[in-house]
């Protein structure tokens, strides 16, 4: 395990100190909580943000949209078989069976 030397300034040594203490934990595990939490979130946000960018891309150039569009639409079969196997349906039957009886 690695070691990490923090200054702290005093108000959040004193929070953490106290939180640790009301927890029965040491403040090594709660610095050790908070920075996976920390970073497992800033992670997210940053994959957040490639996700809306790539949607952003897609949304204002036309050829990407249009390539995406076709694709979806050769998906669309399959989509609709998936879900009436859900449904307990067969393709074309416009009522799906009662799995529930």
């Amino acid at each position: 395990m690695g070691t990490l030397t923090l200054r702290l300034p005093e108000k959040l040594d004193a929070r953490l100190s106290e939180f640790a203490r009301l927890e029965e934990t040491s403040r090594s595990e709660l610095a050790r909580t908070a920075l996976e939490k920390f970073l497992s979130e800033m992670e997210r946000e940053k994959l957040l943000a490639g996700i809306v960018d790539a949607a952003r891309f897609l949304a204002t150039n036309a050829d990407t949209r249009a390539a995406s569009m076709a694709i979806a639409e050769e998906f669309a079969v399959a989509d609709s078989e998936a879900l009436d196997i859900s449904e307990g349906s067969k393709h074309g039957d416009h009522e799906p069976k009662r799995w529930w009886r």
